[in-house]
């Protein structure tokens, strides 16, 4: 079952409350997203670690609900 493009920033959002966040349906389909998100949480951490506190906000999500998600992860 596909997730919706606002529940998915909603539940990023919820992780990351001080980030920016853009979130982009890449197929239409509610299951290939592209998410560019900035947060001070990522100050200092390698791209690997900053995308596993990512997976970790989803809360499972990954590879059930959402299919695919092309992370873009920085610090300000």
């Amino acid at each position: 079952m596909p997730i919706a493009q606002a529940q998915l920033e909603s539940i990023l959002r919820d992780g990351f409350p001080d980030a920016q966040i853009a979130v982009e349906d890449l197929a239409g389909d509610g299951d290939h997203y592209k998410a560019r998100i900035v947060s001070a949480a990522f100050a200092g951490l390698p791209r690997v670690r900053q995308h596993q506190l990512v997976y970790a906000a989803l809360k499972g999500k990954m590879g059930g609900e959402l299919h695919a998600l092309a992370l873009e992860t920085s610090a300000p």
